[in-house]
């Protein structure tokens, strides 16, 4: 039985595979540190979202943060998706990856005059506003532009994901949204302001979210903000509940597709409201549509650990070091033993915190090659040249093809916009 969590990696005659494609055969070609991505696997999570809506009019919108490749984008635009972008170069991103800009909701706590005059000039879709002083500054930017732009404002329903700390953002102490008390005036304020639209509400309280009960609990405060809206003139065109179902990493227990769809669409019906929903997943989508390769340069033995240093590290993958993150990690090769010892798998960093995981089973020997699993989203995005580590190629397999859809970058890369003093 496969130890991958998603069917377009398995095991073919002892040899791990993505799709149809030796994954050895990317090793020789590119080297490691390399992520490599199925796009079956993308299309597929994609589609399972877009199926659970069945007919109800709907929106999905990928979170760039999650994945930012534009090849990835680009599959993901050819399907219909939207994007929910947190920044002009995301939006950059997605402009050249094919998006249409008109599916692009922009979201984020700090949006600066610049980025919001590219949004407009771009004719996105929506801007989630996330303070009363960024709906002023929006107004301000789209009269100077003569323009009207359109928003939702991002209420925070302080409800509990259940999740990290570092990722859960629907508390009333988080620094994402509105509260609930101070929303109904800040709708108010936007309806008064010349050169902005009434668009929607937008809600979104965490990432890696293994429950239905609190996005049950989120949607149903907001539509009842919704109906009191109604109550006082102010009509909402679209709802926008955010992301954050959660993916398997390790032995999660996790709601469906169908069974997360049907908590809106079931809540929806108890507030008599009929509207139509965008979403905004990231993890879901691409999470387990990719791994990373890296190879074993060393193993090292002390009294009471053993050290598989591997040559990818925490400017690659940082989720470990900064989340405590558990990613399964699995030999290329199937070992026909079972002779698996506990090893902390660490990188080349110069920190203490660039460990990948902690005693962890595996069989392995110096110069195998590991496939450290779910590093399809918040992995290539996060990583830097921490140490002047270039960073590795991205791959993208297509059935029984791969292409290279990131270089790897070169030691020249590392200082090609730096300058000496003269």
């Amino acid at each position: 039985m496969s130890t991958f969590h998603d069917p377009c990696f398995d095991y073919q005659g002892g040899t791990l595979f993505a799709e149809d494609v030796n994954v050895q055969n990317i090793v020789n070609e590119f080297g490691t540190p390399c992520y490599v991505y199925s796009k079956a696997a993308l299309v597929r999570q994609w589609q399972k979202l877009d199926r659970a809506f069945s007919d109800h009019p709907h929106q999905i919108c990928f979170a760039v943060k999650a994945n930012s490749n534009i090849a990835v984008l680009n599959i993901l635009a050819k399907l219909g998706s939207g994007f929910d972008i947190v920044s002009a170069g995301e939006l950059h991103r997605v402009l050249r990856a094919g998006g249409d800009p008109r599916k692009v909701i922009f979201s984020g706590v700090a949006k600066s005059k610049s980025e919001i005059a590219f949004a407009i000039n771009s004719n996105i879709k929506c801007f989630n506003v996330e303070s009363l002083a960024e709906l002023e500054r929006v107004q301000t930017v789209a009269e100077q532009l003569s323009a009207k732009a359109s928003i939702g404002l991002r209420v925070n329903p302080d409800v509990d994901a259940q999740t990290h700390p570092y990722i859960a953002t629907g508390l009333e102490e988080s620094k994402f949204g509105i509260t609930m008390d101070a929303a109904f005036e800040a709708y108010e304020a936007a309806k008064a302001m010349p050169n902005i639209h009434i668009h929607s509400i937008a809600c979104h309280i965490g990432s890696q979210i293994t429950k239905l009960s609190p996005f049950r609990d989120a949607v149903e405060k907001v539509f009842a903000l919704v109906n009191q809206l109604k109550l006082a003139g102010i009509d909402i065109e679209q709802l926008d509940l955010g992301g954050g179902l959660g993916i398997r990493y390790k032995d999660e227990k996790l709601p469906s597709a169908n069974d997360y769809i049907e908590v809106m669409l079931e809540q929806m019906r108890i507030a008599n409201l009929d509207l139509p929903i965008a979403i905004e997943p990231g993890r879901y989508i691409s999470g387990n549509s990719g791994i990373l390769l890296t190879t074993v340069e060393y193993l090292k033995h002390n009294d009471s650990k053993n050290f598989a240093v591997v040559d990818a590290g925490m400017n690659d993958l940082l989720r470990p070091s900064l989340y405590q993150a558990y990613h399964q990690i699995s030999n290329i090769q199937e070992k026909p033993t079972k002779a698996k010892k506990s090893y902390d798998i660490v990188g080349p960093v110069c920190e203490s915190a660039d460990v990948l995981a902690y005693d962890h089973p595996i069989d392995v020997a110096a110069d195998d090659v590991l496939a450290i699993q779910s590093a399809g989203a918040y992995a290539f995005s996060m990583a830097s040249n921490y140490n002047s580590r270039p960073r590795p190629p991205e791959i993208m397999v297509d059935d029984d093809q791969y292409h290279l859809i990131r270089k790897r970058e070169s030691y020249g890369d590392l200082t090609s916009t730096e300058s000496l003093l003269p």
